[in-house]
């Protein structure tokens, strides 16, 4: 979800400072009152109404490691991601090296090897419609 405009924030802001209730701005301007009560506290605590530049969530784990896998999968394209992930010897779910392969824009091997299918027909004919 995209941050809230500068624009809004101030005028968010400017209202509940004339004495507004928080849940008529949040309703005149169709946000959360959560999201009111949240812009007034930032601008006690920091003196700013602008949106936090901080980045949000768990760092990636394998991002010092990039060049590693990009070489394995030029190397050996046909390796899955829990193929790459023992020949890295690092310790995440095949899922973490799968993210990171496609953060790199690299492709890899989608499902185990299988027999090639027949030619032959798989399913009876079809029964005709009892009329002649």
């Amino acid at each position: 979800m995209a941050a809230i405009s500068m624009d809004l924030r101030v005028r968010i802001f400017e209202a509940r400072q004339s004495g507004d209730p928080t849940g008529e701005v949040a309703e005149r301007f169709a946000v959360s009152p959560a999201f009111v009560r949240r812009l007034m506290q930032r601008h006690r605590q920091t003196g700013s109404l602008a949106p936090s530049a901080a980045r949000r969530g768990r760092p990636p784990v394998l991002t010092d490691q990039a060049d590693r896998p990009r070489q394995l999968n030029a190397e050996r394209p046909d390796l899955t991601p829990a193929e790459i992930r023992d020949r890295l010897g690092v310790g995440v779910a095949p899922l973490t090296v799968w993210r990171m392969l496609r953060r790199l824009g690299l492709s890899f091997k989608k499902s185990p090897p299988t027999p090639p299918s027949g030619t032959a027909r798989t399913s009876a004919r079809p029964a005709g419609s009892g009329r002649r």
